[in-house]
Parts: structure tokens; sequence; C-alpha cells
């Protein structure tokens, strides 16, 4: 039997229902709450550090998403670490809490196919988040106008939201792991579980096991200095399975216009080059492209496999 119309007919419907859901909800009121809260705090530490000891800079708002002072990390090292679990909790019950409740054979009795159900629960939490991040990041400049006395340059503009898109791409990586997992599990408990376990690897114990992993594939010969250099290549690889990783990678190129790689540079490849001068953004975007490509890839990859999940599932009343 042949499908009439577009698959995705009627999915910004649902993505609109299921935004206006997320933005009402309590528990989403208390996640970004203590996320704002978090984020202010840790760019007011920043403005602190900035007005002691930087004087000119024509950079300044980047270095408002990057300094840290004790005990607050930074701006972009809290949303690395707090912005997946934001995207866990809007994706862990996406399809399972549907069965929860027993609304999904009402839900697909409508004239919709499954197609759009699904994409519109992605993008609705997607847009959640895209209004969450261009929150915090209007909080941060009016912060930093007000207590640094100066406007955000072009050049400021311009990277901070080509990092926001990033960090977008970021979070949209653990909500399609998130979805994923409440496709094939069935428990909204259990699903989130499944999430934070591989959030908690990825995170936390994952440049810890990167190491291992590399000496156990690419050991180091005495005899060879080449195989210390591969081993180090074959780290990198490995440690770059972690969308943390290519993460921060992303947002230590875009915040700093005077970085060059994500990796050591060798003399040759400073030939020429004036030290300290900024890249322009294009350029900058260039060195993280495959980065970016990476969680990109992921989300895509991870919706797919959910896709493919809830396509076969059978659904009863």
């Amino acid at each position: 039997m042949t499908r009439k119309g577009s698959p995705f007919k009627g999915a910004m419907t649902i993505a609109m229902k299921e935004a206006a859901d997320h933005m009402t909800s309590a528990r989403m009121h208390l996640i970004m709450l203590l996320v704002m809260l978090s984020a202010t705090g840790a760019v007011y530490g920043a403005i602190g550090r900035i007005t002691e000891t930087t004087a000119e800079d024509p950079f300044l708002f980047l270095k408002l998403l990057t300094i840290a002072r004790e005990p607050l990390p930074s701006f972009a090292a809290l949303l690395g670490f707090l912005l997946p679990l934001v995207a866990i909790a809007l994706g862990f019950d996406a399809v399972n809490g549907e069965y929860a409740r027993r609304t999904m054979s009402r839900l697909l009795a409508q004239p919709i196919y499954r197609d759009a159900v699904l994409l519109g629960k992605f993008l609705g939490a997607m847009i959640v988040l895209a209004v969450a991040l261009l929150t915090l990041w209007l909080l941060m400049t009016g912060l930093g106008i007000l207590f640094l006395g100066l406007p955000p340059s072009a050049a400021d503009v311009v990277r901070g939201l080509a990092y926001m898109a990033a960090t977008l791409a970021y979070a949209g990586v653990w909500l399609a792991l998130a979805i994923a997992f409440s496709t094939v599990i069935r428990s909204p408990a259990t699903s989130a579980l499944a999430a934070l376990s591989v959030w908690l690897v990825l995170t936390v114990f994952w440049g810890m096991i990167a190491p291992l992993i590399a000496g156990a594939v690419a050991p180091i010969d005495p005899l060879d200095p080449m195989t210390m250099v591969t081993q180090y290549e074959t780290q990198q690889a490995i440690a770059r399975l972690s969308p943390q990783r290519l993460y921060g990678e992303v947002a230590a190129i875009l915040l700093d216009p005077a970085a060059r790689s994500v990796s050591p540079l060798f003399f040759d490849q400073l030939q020429g080059a004036i030290v300290g001068a900024p890249l322009p953004t294009l350029q900058s975007l260039l060195v993280v492209w495959p980065q970016l490509s990476g969680m990109v890839a992921a989300m895509i990859l991870l919706f797919t496999l959910a896709y493919v999940a809830f396509q076969r599932q059978e659904v009863r009343a």
C-alpha cells in the first residue's frame, strides 16, 4: 500500500504542541532555572576577572564565555556539562511516555504518519533548546554591557551566534540519544537511566578510557619514535568519539580568535603566521568543520536509529 501525501505533514503542528508542553511543564522550569542561575553566576565571575586583569581587548565579550573564576567553571564549560542533562530531560519519555499514558494509539489515529510524530517531537524539543540558548546568550550579552560598559563588536556577535549554533547541534546529539532510548525502552525511568549512564561515561570517564584503548591498539615501540605519534593520533581519534570532546574543541576555537588548531602545531605549520593575530571567523569555522560535521552526523545517526525502531513497533489500543 502506497502512502499518499507528504510523510511529514503535521510535523510542525506536533512540534509546536510539544514545545508548548515543555515550556509550561514544572520539570523544565526547574531545570532551566538551575541552568540560568549557574550560567549567570559563571558570567558574573568572569566579569569580575575581566575588570581586574584585562585592559584593551578587541574580543572582550568572548572572554565572558571562557574565563572562569573559582569555584564556578566558565560559561562554555558549564553549558558543556549541563546542556546534555537538559536535552535528556526533554527526550527520555518522548515516545515511551505516550505508551505509558496510553495515548499513542489515539495520536496515531489522527491523519498523520509516524514519520511526522517522531520528527515533530524532536523538532519541538529542539525549539525549546534554541529558545533557551538564545535567552542565555542575550542575558550574557546584557550583563556584559551593563557591567563592562561596552557593546559587543560585530565579530563578537558573529562568533557568539556561531558558537550558539554549534551548542544547539551538541544538544541535539543528546536529545537524539534520549529519544532513541525512549523508542527502544518502554519504561521512561529505564530510558532516562540508560541515557544518563551514556552521558556519564562519555563525559566523566571517557578521558581516562581513551588512553587505555589507544595503548592497547597502538602500543609504543621504543625503537620506533613514530609509534608515539601514532598512539597520540589514535588516542585523539578515540577521545573524539565523545560529543563533549568535539564540543570542547569547537568552543575553544570559536571563542578564542587567536587559536589556530585543536591539536599541537609543529614549527613548519606556524611559518608565516603572526603570533597572537586573530583568525577571521570563517577560518575558525573551517578549523572546526570536522568537529561540527561529526556532531551533526551523530545527531542524524541517532535519530535515524530511533526512526527505524519506531516504524517497526506495534501499537495497540
